[in-house]
C-alpha cells in the first residue's frame, strides 16, 4: 500500500465519522443505489464460484491508494456487484478493510525497522540496553505481522469474493499474537527511556530528528512508529466487530467471527493490564514515601491495589449548625487518595508529605449532593464513611471546585451510585451516545483516553463542559471534554448502535449468565 498506517488509520476513521454524521442527519434510512440491487432470480454463491477467480493486485502494487473493494478494477470488470446482495457486499468491504489496513501497518512496521532501528549512525549512539528498551521485540512483532498478511493475502486471492478472514485472525492470534503483549508491556519503559534520551544524548535528539525529515516518513514522528503495534491489537479488534456486525446471524461465519474477537478482547486486555501494571507498581511506591499516618498505619502497597484518583478538596469546619457563618476559615484544604478498594485522608505537611488522619475501606464509602444553598456551598456534598480507622461512622462535608470535579469525586467515591443516564449494560433502550471527532490522552486516572470514531453512552454530564461515558466496544468508562465528540441526535442510529453492541458481546452475556448460574448453584 501507498499509505501508512499511521495515515491509512486517520483515513479510515474519519471516513467512519462521516458516515455516521451523515446517518445521524437522515431521518429514513438511505434507499439503496441501482448498482446494490439484486435480481430476484439470481443465486450469488453458485455464480460467483463458477466464475474464475482473478488475481487481486492491491498487495502487489507498492503504488495502490486507500481503496474500497468495490472499486477495485478486477472486481468492477467481474459484475460480481450486480449478482451480491448490498450486505454482502458491506461484508466484503469490511473484511478487505482488515486485510489492506493489515499491508499498511506491516508497511509502517517495515520502516521502524529499516529506517530507524537499523540506523547506523543511530547503533552507533545507543547502548545495546537502551536500544532493548527502545525498540523491544519489534523484530517478533513484525515477522508475526508479516506471516498473518501471508495468510490473508492467499485468502483474498483464492476467490473474486472472499469467504472469511476471521479463521485466521482467530488461528493467529491464538498462536502468535502473545507478542503484542510482551510489546506493549515495555511501553511505560520504552516512554521513559525515549525522553532520557532526548535529554541526555543531543546526537541521538539530532539523528532521529534528521530521520523524520526523509519524504519516507511523511511527515510522522517516530514516536508514532513506536506505539503501532498497540494501535494495531486494538484497531484489530475493532475491525473483526465491525465484520461480526455484518455477518448473517447464526452462520458458520458469525461463530467464527465470535471466536476471533474473544481472543482478540483477551490478547488486548493482557496488553492494557501489562501496561498498567508496571505504572501502577512504581505509582504505589511514590505514594508510599509521601505518606505520614497520624492514625494506626495502613499498608498500602499491595499488587492488586491501585490508584483511581487523588486530589485537593475543602472540608468544612465545625459542626452543622455553622455552615451559613460567614467566616474565612469556613473550609480548609484536605486531600484524599481513592484506590480501587481504600480512601486515605490526609493534610497536607511541608516537604512534599502528607499526613493522614483517617481512612476507610471503599465499599463502606456512601456521598450526597447538598441541595443548592448559596455560592458558599456551591460544589458541596456529604461524604460518609460507615466504618472509619476509629471503627465508628464519620462524616465529612466537602467543597470541590467545580461542578464536574464534585461528581468525578462521587462516581469515583461511590461507583455504584445512579448515574443522570443509565448505561447500556442495564439493556436500556435508548441513551444519549456521543461520537468522538478528536482523540484525547487521559490526563488523570479517572479519565477516558479517546480515539477517533469511538462512540460512548452519556451517563452523565456538567454543566461546565465535561461527560461521563461508557465506551460502547469494551464497557470501559470515565471522564472526558464534552468538545471532544458530538452528540449523536438520530435515536435509529443510537437503538442500531446498541443492537450491534449487544450483538458483538452476545457470548461474554452468555458466559457471565453460566458463571451467574454456576455460582447461584
Amino acid at each position: 500500500l501507498g499509505l501508512l498506517y499511521q495515515e491509512y488509520r486517520d483515513k479510515s476513521t474519519r471516513q467512519e465519522i462521516e458516515t455516521r454524521r451523515l446517518q445521524d442527519s437522515q431521518t429514513e434510512p438511505e434507499e439503496s443505489s441501482p448498482s446494490e440491487e439484486t435480481p430476484s432470480e439470481a443465486e450469488p454463491t453458485s455464480t460467483a464460484e463458477n466464475k474464475a477467480p482473478p488475481q487481486i493486485s492491491l498487495l502487489r502494487n507498492s503504488n495502490s491508494r486507500f481503496n474500497l473493494w468495490q472499486d477495485l478494477p478486477e472486481i468492477r470488470s467481474s459484475g460480481v456487484l450486480s449478482i451480491l446482495q448490498p450486505d454482502e457486499i458491506k461484508l466484503q468491504e469490511a473484511m478487505f478493510e482488515l486485510v489492506t489496513s493489515e499491508a499498511s501497518y506491516y508497511k509502517s512496521l517495515n520502516l521502524l525497522v529499516s529506517h530507524f532501528m537499523e540506523n547506523e549512525r543511530l547503533k552507533k549512539i545507543l547502548h545495546q540496553s537502551e536500544a532493548h528498551i527502545l525498540f523491544s521485540n519489534v523484530l517478533d512483532v513484525m515477522a508475526v505481522s508479516e506471516r498473518f498478511l501471508l495468510d490473508l493475502e492467499q485468502r483474498v486471492e483464492e476467490n473474486i469474493v472472499i469467504s472469511d478472514v476471521c479463521d485466521i485472525v482467530y488461528q493467529h492470534t491464538v498462536n502468535h499474537f502473545s507478542v503484542y503483549i510482551t510489546y506493549v508491556s515495555n511501553q511505560t519503559y520504552q516512554e521513559r527511556a525515549y525522553k532520557q534520551l532526548l535529554q541526555d544524548k543531543p546526537a541521538f535528539r539530532e539523528v532521529i530528528s534528521q530521520l523524520e525529515l526523509d519524504p519516507k516518513c511523511k511527515g510522522l514522528s517516530f514516536s508514532s512508529f513506536l506505539i503501532l503495534p498497540f494501535q494495531r491489537i486494538t484497531r484489530l479488534k475493532l475491525l473483526v466487530q465491525n465484520i461480526l456486525k455484518k455477518v448473517e446471524e447464526k452462520s458458520d461465519r458469525e461463530s467464527t467471527a465470535l471466536d476471533a474477537h474473544k481472543e482478540l478482547e483477551t490478547v488486548v486486555k493482557a496488553c492494557n493490564e501489562g501496561v498498567r501494571k508496571m505504572s501502577r507498581t512504581e505509582q504505589m511506591i511514590s505514594i508510599q514515601k509521601k505518606l505520614e499516618f497520624k492514625i494506626k498505619s495502613v499498608p498500602i502497597i499491595s499488587h492488586s491495589r491501585w490508584l483511581l484518583k487523588q486530589g485537593e478538596l475543602q472540608q468544612m469546619n465545625g459542626p452543622k449548625t455553622s455552615r451559613t457563618l460567614r467566616t474565612k476559615k469556613l473550609f480548609r484544604e484536605i486531600y484524599l487518595f481513592l484506590f480501587n478498594d481504600l480512601l486515605v485522608i490526609c493534610r497536607q505537611i511541608p516537604g512534599d508529605k502528607y499526613q493522614v488522619f483517617d481512612s476507610a475501606p471503599r465499599g463502606l464509602l456512601r456521598v450526597e449532593e447538598l441541595e443548592d444553598q448559596g455560592q458558599s456551598l456551591a460544589n458541596v456534598f456529604i461524604l460518609r464513611l460507615l466504618e472509619n480507622a476509629d471503627d465508628r461512622e464519620a462524616s465529612y462535608m466537602l467543597k470541590a471546585s467545580s461542578q464536574s470535579e464534585m461528581k468525578r469525586w462521587m462516581i469515583s467515591l461511590a461507583p455504584n451510585r445512579r448515574t443522570k443516564f443509565v448505561s447500556f449494560t442495564s439493556r436500556l433502550v435508548d441513551c444519549p451516545q456521543i461520537q468522538c471527532v478528536h482523540p484525547y490522552v487521559a490526563q488523570q486516572p479517572d479519565e477516558l483516553s479517546l480515539e477517533l470514531a469511538d462512540v460512548l453512552n452519556i451517563l452523565d454530564k456538567t454543566d461546565d463542559g465535561w461527560i461521563f461515558g461508557e465506551r460502547l466496544h469494551d464497557q470501559e468508562r470515565g471522564w472526558f471534554p464534552s468538545s471532544m465528540g458530538e452528540e449523536i441526535l438520530n435515536p435509529k442510529i443510537r437503538a442500531q448502535n446498541l443492537k450491534e453492541c449487544f450483538r458483538v458481546h452476545k457470548s461474554d452475556d452468555s458466559q457471565r449468565r453460566k458463571l451467574g448460574s454456576r455460582n447461584r448453584q
